[in-house]
């Protein structure tokens, strides 16, 4: 039952995301959760629900539309879900990424304690 909870949370999270709501997006986190994401540096990283928020809504300044299409959710037992999908946008100079992205959510009592995101963080 716990899984469909998660999944729900998760679909949830990404319509956020895709109407760049961060602050209801950023309030899903516990107040302050861990992350692994390149571009946060190296290891775990904890950031404030703030702290997440400022990071998105600086991202969308550069990508008017951000986008996010989950490809694939995989329940792991009661506290994770794993998630891969696709993220797009467009930057000012009209050039467009597409970047295959994966994050494992750790979440419980309903909130996200751990988002670690793997990607290819290397330049062409």
């Amino acid at each position: 039952m716990k899984s469909t909870e998660n999944e729900k949370l998760v679909k949830t999270y990404f319509e956020h995301f895709n109407n760049h709501d961060w602050k209801k997006m950023a309030e899903m986190y516990t107040e302050t959760a861990d992350f692994k994401d390149p571009s946060l540096g190296v290891g775990i990283v904890k950031q404030t629900q703030q702290q997440t928020s400022k990071k998105y809504s600086e991202l969308n300044k550069i990508f008017p539309d951000l986008k996010d299409e989950v490809k694939a959710v995989y329940p792991s037992g009661d506290n994770h879900i794993v998630v891969e999908f696709i993220s797009t946008g467009t930057a000012p100079d009209n050039s467009k990424f597409e970047l295959p992205i994966c994050t494992i959510f750790t979440i419980k009592n309903g909130k996200i304690t751990k988002d670690f995101t793997y990607y290819d963080n290397f330049e062409e």
